[in-house]
């Protein structure tokens, strides 16, 4: 129950909301929606007990969860947060589900019977039980975060974009686990996914945040037939909704990458094969050089024109984000080569010579420029205390790399249009670890965009998106193609995919690839 619930976070002017007011009852299924930004995952964490009145961040009114108050107590209830990362704790598959049961006192013998149940549930029942957690993919992450939470059986289930990485399979194997795990415990369920259509049907439930709190409450039916206009206008993705965007165009220029008998690898190699790939390499034609390393997925050949689109797309843990890391030069092949041609590797006018065909020995000043990669997980790349900090951060460190003058104002007005463009002025001068998901997000995509590279790789970069800030994404990513740069995307987003047009590379069983 909420009486007029407010949360305040440190250095922002306004709250991210405030005077909310409901009561969920118990057994209830909610769907929690807004736009990007507007306090849906802070609201989840203050549910879920994980929110802190301290820091200079600021609590008002009350929130209580099954009689205990949320801000100071143990409230009874899972919480799956939006990054996969943060619901991981231990190193082997079997341990981590283990780990919510075995804390809450559960005897041996049924902790290892939910372990299994809620393994099958999400999925994930084909790993082993001493599988490494590390060499999970996002979505794999995804799913055993869940199965943790449906694991400690929680009288109250609050999910944060629970199928927003997974697979068009995945999603609907994710979604159906949980209604089963729902009816069969009765919990409350709360879940914030932008993409609603696969929800609404099961939900009792839709609340809506907006900029001033709470502006609808009610039954999915009627809440997106009385206000399905203006949910569009504020950016919700209502059933059946798709912004409309003009049809891609051909565009296909010279190629900037190339990639022969590729064998891809998770693991970092070790220092000796680094030295004996590099010895091999020098400046010699592309050809395979084998390091034995174990692999997960076999590519024949990848080839990336400037100005082209190219979505990877495949099943959770087919070596998606595994091939465009190699692709960027920050994995090494187990076998086969990546190689970047002359248009890539062309000199700027302030290096001295221009970077071997190999990216995985580029020097940082080569590479940020050339290749920019937009991580699955934001945080990975988050360096400074401010929004706008961190947009100057790349832009600032190519001039030092590179012993060039800065342009103050040219930078200025860079970082300006980035957050314009990006809706992000509101927070430029957040730290971005306490942004929305959404927002983490598109922060991510302006990053590397400040630095202009010729190549720009994203790691599904439509996460957390309202449809506003989605199609704002596809127009700047269009922009981008029109400009020349190559688009290299990790994504099951359908839609993103026809917006941008270009050719689709899906990695099956085993790695082999189907282009079209």
């Amino acid at each position: 129950m909420a009486e007029n619930f407010g949360w305040h976070y440190a250095g922002r002017d306004q709250p991210a909301f405030n005077n909310l007011t409901f009561e969920i009852p118990a057994g209830q299924k909610v769907l929690l929606l807004g736009h990007s930004g507007a306090g849906k995952t802070t609201l989840l964490h203050a549910m879920g007990g994980v929110a802190q009145d301290a820091d200079g961040q600021s609590a008002s009114g009350s929130l209580t969860v099954g009689g205990a108050h949320a801000l100071t107590e143990q409230v009874p209830a899972g919480l799956m947060q939006q990054d996969p990362e943060s619901s991981i704790v231990l190193a082997r598959v079997g341990d981590d589900v283990a780990f919510g049961p075995e804390n809450l006192g559960v005897v041996r013998e049924e902790i290892w019977q939910r372990v299994d149940v809620a393994l099958a549930a999400v999925g994930l029942d084909h790993l082993p039980l001493d599988y490494p957690t590390d060499q999970l993919s996002g979505g794999q992450k995804q799913r055993l975060g869940l199965a943790g939470i449906l694991a400690m059986q929680p009288g109250a289930l609050l999910l944060d974009e629970p199928t927003a990485n997974l697979d068009p399979a995945g999603v609907l194997e994710v979604r159906d686990a949980v209604i089963a795990a729902q009816a069969t415990t009765g919990s409350t369920l709360v879940v914030i996914e932008h993409r609603v259509g696969i929800w609404a049907e099961y939900m009792d439930r839709v609340i809506i945040l907006g900029a001033q709190g709470i502006t609808h409450d009610g039954t999915p039916d009627q809440v997106f037939r009385e206000a399905r206009e203006e949910l569009i206008d504020a950016g919700v993705w209502v059933p059946g909704f798709t912004p409309q965007l003009p049809q891609p165009a051909s565009r296909p220029g010279e190629q900037l990458l190339t990639s022969k008998d590729l064998v891809t690898t998770r693991l970092l190699p070790r220092k000796r094969d680094i030295r004996r790939r590099a010895r091999a390499l020098k400046d010699s034609p592309p050809a395979p050089y084998p390091l034995d390393l174990p692999a997960v997925g076999h590519v024949h050949s990848v080839s990336v024109l400037a100005g082209e689109h190219l979505a990877i797309t495949g099943a959770n843990g087919s070596g998606k984000s595994t091939l465009a890391l190699t692709l960027a030069g920050l994995l090494y092949p187990a076998d086969g080569v990546v190689a970047a041609t002359g248009a890539l590797r062309a000199r700027a006018s302030q290096e001295k010579q221009e970077p071997g065909w190999d990216p995985a020995r580029w020097e940082p000043q080569q590479l940020v420029t050339r290749i920019g990669y937009v991580f699955q997980e934001p945080e990975h790349q988050f360096l400074t205390a401010s929004v706008r900090a961190e947009l100057e951060y790349g832009p600032r460190q190519v001039a030092k790399l590179n012993r060039l003058p800065l342009d103050e104002t040219e930078l200025d007005a860079l970082v300006s249009d980035l957050l314009t463009r990006l809706r992000l002025e509101d927070v430029a001068d957040a730290n971005p670890f306490t942004l929305s998901g959404g927002e983490k997000r598109r922060l991510s995509v302006a990053t590397a965009l400040a630095t202009a590279p010729r190549l720009l790789i994203l790691d599904e970069p439509t996460f957390g998106q309202d449809a506003g800030t989605w199609a704002e994404l596809v127009v700047l990513m269009n922009e981008q193609l029109n400009s020349g740069t190559a688009i290299i995307s990790v994504t099951h987003d359908r839609d993103f995919i026809a917006a941008l047009g270009g050719r689709t590379l899906r990695l099956g069983p085993g790695g082999q690839t189907d282009e079209h």
